[in-house]
């Protein structure tokens, strides 16, 4: 079984607009409501994909009940921690061919809370497989929060896509993930310089040594596919060209794509086609966390993995 942890989740709002216009009303005809956050876009991808999935992170509130109900009508199993502050919205206006987003930061999270989650994680990690942990860290979270979660899981495989602080602390721990997903602007961030696509530089930065002892870095590159190390080995990844619809949650479906894989034991070269094919089929549909597996096979046929 796979377990998602989405610490800091929201309902979704897309609101499409064939104009935006400031200082007065926006009517919106198909308003889009979903539960989000990136870990439970990684849940979604994977129940589409069949895998045995269950969803924990923290929820509260009216909004809180709302995302259990929206996983309850998806038949996902979910066991989030209750908590006492109320849930996020994040806000994507759709208008004029670009996307506006105004996201809420959250509910602020008590130490009570926190250790009552650290208990609640242990308990479910111990009942799953592997485990996949993605977004940000709700305020009142120490920034080492993901680290005293691998610290409560030592022996299972984790797949972690964050960034910023909260990365850069999971780095410095004495316990790492499995793998990590980093784009090229957050790889840049953490080594305090550019990255460029060339391949020599990119094997030299995920040589670095804050990456020791983590066996999977996938660096995700956009129309340009992704880089990869594994173990001692390093793999370009082509992808063909698509017509992208949407591609908000093309990363999540990366990282379900990544972690089924991995949870079933497949190739480097299967590991990184299957990430990378879903990562494409979300970016085909115009609803986050959404993929049409009828263009799975067509798609990873075409991806190209070659040792570097």
């Amino acid at each position: 079984m796979i377990l998602t942890i989405t610490m800091n989740p929201s309902i979704d709002i897309s609101y499409p607009l064939d104009q935006f216009k400031l200082d007065t009303v926006n009517r919106v005809k198909a308003v889009r409501k979903t539960a989000g956050g990136k870990g439970l876009n990684v849940t979604r991808i994977l129940k589409q994909f069949d895998a045995d999935v269950i969803a924990s992170g923290l929820i509260g509130g009216f909004l809180g009940e709302e995302i259990k109900k929206d996983l309850d009508q998806n038949n996902i199993a979910h066991d989030f921690l209750p908590i006492s502050g109320e849930t996020r919205n994040c806000i994507a206006v759709l208008h004029e061919g670009q996307q506006t987003e105004i996201l809420e930061s959250g509910p602020i999270i008590t130490k009570q809370e926190a250790e009552a989650f650290l208990e609640h994680f242990t308990k479910l990690a111990a009942q799953v497989d592997i485990i996949s942990f993605s977004g940000s860290l709700p305020e009142g979270l120490p920034v080492d929060f993901y680290s005293q979660l691998l610290q409560a899981c030592p022996a299972k495989p984790v797949i972690l896509d964050c960034s910023g602080a909260a990365l850069a602390a999971v780095l410095k721990g004495t316990v790492k993930p499995k793998l990590i997903k980093p784009n090229t602007e957050e790889l840049a961030q953490l080594l305090g310089q550019t990255v460029s696509p060339d391949v020599e530089e990119l094997k030299a930065a995920l040589s670095a040594p804050m990456f020791a002892d983590i066996e999977w870095i996938v660096v995700s590159m956009g129309s340009a596919g992704a880089f990869a190390k594994h173990l001692d080995k390093f793999y370009r990844v082509t992808i063909p060209k698509i017509d992208v619809v949407n591609p908000v949650g093309s990363g999540d479906a990366t990282v379900a794509g990544l972690t089924a894989a991995i949870a079933a034991g497949l190739s480097d070269e299967a590991v990184l086609k299957q990430g990378n094919v879903l990562g494409m089929l979300n970016a085909q549909e115009a609803t986050t966390g959404q993929v049409q597996l009828a263009n799975y096979q067509r798609l990873f046929d075409q991806i190209k993995v070659k040792e570097v």
